[in-house]
């Protein structure tokens, strides 16, 4: 499993979640997708606000986060 990670340098609330995610990475992979730069893929998942944080189980979705959440309940998604 892996999180893919939608955020902007300019989105104050990614900014707040940004240590999260590292916080997480070093247990589950962590891909970090800006949605300036790579706008096809926010598209392809339907990524609608920022942050937005998707599990991924392979290609499949498993779970969606929009907004800050806290670092035990990314983790504990993973269980």
């Amino acid at each position: 499993m892996k999180y893919l990670y939608f955020s902007a340098g300019w989105c104050g609330p990614c900014r707040t979640l940004g240590p999260i995610m590292n916080q997480v990475s070093s247990e589950v992979p962590v891909q970090k997708i800006d949605v300036d730069s790579e706008s096809e893929i926010a598209i392809k998942y339907n990524v609608r606000n920022i942050p937005t944080v998707i599990l991924m189980n392979g290609t499949d979705e498993v779970k969606r986060f929009v907004g800050v959440q806290t670092k035990d309940t990314y983790l504990n998604a993973v269980k």
